[in-house]
């Protein structure tokens, strides 16, 4: 018997495998049993066009044992075997795709399709195996044969006296080293997670010896004994006929399949066949997992081919914003044996990941519209996600999402569209309004918010610190631009409350301008303030950065102290401004002193800011009780 070599890109191909296409060396089980269900797909393809071969479903299995003493793990399958001119080829060229062969030669009906690339998936093997032995025998040839190799090394094909057609790989596991332990695959219950994992949804049964109680005979206690059983499920679920399915099958699909511990808020069941041929099953989960805003979560759904696990988490299918669905998404379109990395630029799956985003929006928009206590528990744990999409990438996304955003407001005291907020603007309002804050009580409690409330205007109330940078972002919705209770001019003021207010600046100039000059770089300005109603002072921000984002990029690691320009704003009709004056008129330079930096402070901590020096702070308010 002489050994064949293999050919030297084969070499090459068969050392980069089994080296580097898989990090996972379980995979080749999954490998081996999608190849021996592709030979039973090839009986039935054979059987449709030839009446001397029968294909009753039924007759049809691939069995899986193991052998601890001899190390050796064993895949049959009851397919159309393979001649020994088909052993020569499919597996003396690596990647030579008997299966691809077969698909093109024969059509596909009933929803069959051949998956596999015979040479790839089949080398998978030697990242757990020193030797594999194959014996097959097809359903046109009388002959049987073995064909074995240790690797690298070159191949050998003899006759053999496998008696039932079909073909069985034996895989002789290596020894156990320091990092690496071959035992795992001579495990009932790690071959049997292994299974349920990559190929639950096989098509034809998948059977195993398994350990089983049972009672002794007339006796009784119970004994352990094997018992074949089949592994796999067969059917999956997105398979299945969506008016068949209940609500409680698809919970219970969502917790087998370990997506969450909580019960989904929505499911959308997706089949699509056009261009592009797939299956889906995707969640919108109500809570979030516990590691979902830290940068240990791993977004994806699960990926398969025809019903074989091909990757348990591909993030390309979902955009960063909708990271929180859960589910899967199965097409017969996309190879076994495609790597991440040409996932990554697969065609495909760029159309499959498009519509999937069309879908998960419109889902959400039909909560929002027509459910709406779900789609506010779902917004209380994702709706963060949502304005980070918003902002992320400059505002890309930023038309997909806005009208999935909901915020506090000051008139309905619960959670508002940007949309219903327009529905209820009155014809006079210019702007869409905004406060940004710790907490909704806070908000409330702002001075610079006044005016707008006098003026009977509803305010959006922002408590996250991703909120103003996603509104930012978005400049203006529907046409009204956002415009903080903060800002420099809110444009609130008729034409005579302007020029009032112009005359009253005017004359109150050179006290302003001396406050300005006592506070120095801490505030842009000193002026009148034309917002306040009951409050002495505030602080206000000129420019695109405000005094809460200041805040929120002073928290961040890598602050390169961005700050916003401040405007300390009097209220010229409140009592504290007489004493201001008086000092002025005086030319009491300490006491107008002392009372600008009160003020100042005073500001600061209706803010939220800390006092720049509290020991000085505390001495100018024992000042004031002397």
């Amino acid at each position: 018997m002489t050994k064949k070599e293999f050919k030297a890109e084969s070499k090459r191909l068969l050392e980069m495998m089994v080296n580097s296409i898989y990090s996972q060396k379980e995979i080749f089980v999954r490998e081996l049993i999608s190849n021996a269900s592709d030979a039973i797909d090839k009986m039935y393809y054979k059987a449709l066009t030839d009446d001397s071969i029968s294909f009753n479903q039924d007759d049809f299995f691939i069995r899986v044992s193991s052998d601890k003493t001899a190390r050796t793990l064993t895949i049959e399958d009851t397919g159309i075997g393979m001649t020994e001119d088909e052993l020569e080829r499919n597996l003396g060229t690596i990647a030579e795709s008997g299966s691809l062969a077969f698909k093109k030669e024969n059509e596909v009906k009933d929803g069959h399709d051949i998956i596999g690339q015979f040479g790839v998936g089949f080398y998978s093997a030697f990242m757990a195996a020193d030797r594999v032995t194959v014996e097959t025998k097809s359903i046109h040839s009388d002959q049987a044969f073995r064909w074995e190799s240790d690797g690298v090394d070159g191949y050998t094909i003899e006759p053999s006296d496998k008696k039932a057609a079909g073909t069985t790989i034996t895989v002789h596991l290596k020894d156990n080293g320091e990092e690496d332990s071959y035992d795992e695959f001579l495990e009932e219950n790690r071959l049997k997670t292994i299974i349920k994992k990559y190929s639950d949804f096989i098509r034809y049964p998948i059977l195993m010896n398994v350990t089983v109680q049972k009672p002794k005979e007339d006796s009784e206690e119970t004994e352990e004994v094997q018992e074949e059983q089949t592994i796999n499920s067969m059917v999956p679920i997105w398979r299945k006929n969506k008016a068949d399915l209940t609500d409680e099958d698809y919970r219970n699909f969502y917790h087998e399949k370990h997506y969450g511990f909580d019960q989904p808020l929505k499911h959308v069941h997706i089949n699509v066949d056009g261009t592009i041929r797939y299956s889906s099953i995707l969640f919108i989960p109500e809570t979030t997992p516990f590691d979902y805003y830290s940068s240990e979560f791993e977004k994806g759904l699960e990926l398969y081919s025809s019903g074989v696990l091909i990757m348990e988490k591909c993030p390309d299918l979902l955009p960063d914003y909708f990271s929180f669905v859960k589910g899967m998404v199965d097409s017969e379109d996309l190879s076994l044996n495609i790597s991440r990395e040409m996932l990554q630029h697969d065609r495909q799956l760029k159309l499959i990941a498009k519509n999937i985003k069309s879908k998960v929006k419109k889902e959400l928009q039909s909560m929002l519209k027509n459910d709406r206590e779900n789609y506010e528990k779902f917004y209380t744990s994702f709706g963060r996600q949502l304005k980070f999409g918003v902002y992320n990438d400059f505002g890309q996304h930023k038309e997909d999402l806005k009208d999935l955003l909901l915020f506090h407001s000051s008139a309905e005291k619960k959670l508002v569209s940007l949309a219903e907020y327009i529905e209820r603007m009155p014809e006079d309002q210019k702007y869409i309004y905004y406060a940004s804050g710790d907490s909704i009580d806070r908000i409330e409690k702002l001075p610079q918010a006044e005016l707008v409330k006098d003026k009977g205007y509803e305010i959006l109330y922002f408590t996250e610190e991703v909120d103003e940078f996603a509104i930012k972002m978005m400049q203006e919705y529907d046409g009204k631009e956002f415009k903080s209770v903060s800002s420099g001019d809110l444009d609130l003021e008729t034409e005579e409350e302007k020029k009032e207010s112009e005359e009253t600046a005017s004359e109150h100039k050179e006290l302003f301008d001396r406050m300005k000059g006592l506070l120095g770089s801490k505030v842009k300005e000193v002026r009148l303030s034309k917002r306040l109603k009951s409050h002495p002072v505030c602080l206000t921000a000129e420019g695109e950065v405000t005094i809460e984002m200041e805040k929120i990029l002073a928290q961040m690691p890598q602050n390169q102290g961005v700050e916003a320009d401040k405007v300390l704003e009097i209220n010229h009709q409140h009592e504290v401004f007489n004493a201001l004056k008086k000092a002025y008129a005086d030319n009491d330079e300490a006491t107008l002193e002392l009372y600008t930096n009160l003020l100042y402070n005073q500001a600061r901590l209706i803010e939220g800011l800390p006092v720049e020096d509290p020991v000085a702070f505390t001495n100018d308010v024992c000042r004031i009780m002397k």
